[in-house]
């Protein structure tokens, strides 16, 4: 004898879920770069100030520190450096600790 079987389905599967695409775009911020900047004072020789920019910051001229020198002279300050913050902070400190005036770090 043959027995034929009727299949009813047990549960109706449910639509699967569809995820929204991914976007793969990732906004990269680039760090911010900080200022090393001189500040004039009464005490500091032009001499001095001039030797430092050449001795600390990297691709000083005797020229372009005269002009630095002068500018913190005559403006109040200037901005001897510009980059990433933790080689500006290694600058700051070199030329802080050979008695330059400092004004704080300053992110542009």
């Amino acid at each position: 004898m043959l027995m034929t079987a009727s299949f009813a389905p047990m549960a109706m599967a449910a639509a699967p879920t569809i995820a929204p695409d991914k976007t793969s775009q990732t906004v990269r911020k680039p760090y911010p770069n900080y200022k090393v900047i001189v500040l004039n004072d009464d005490f500091n020789t032009f001499q001095h100030v001039a030797e430092c920019l050449m001795k600390y910051i990297p691709g000083m001229s005797g020229d372009r520190a005269w002009d630095l020198t002068n500018q913190v002279h005559y403006e109040g300050q200037a901005t001897v450096w510009v980059g990433p913050q933790e080689q500006a902070e290694l600058y700051h400190q070199q030329l802080r600790r050979e008695g330059l005036t400092m004004a704080p770090l300053e992110a542009v």
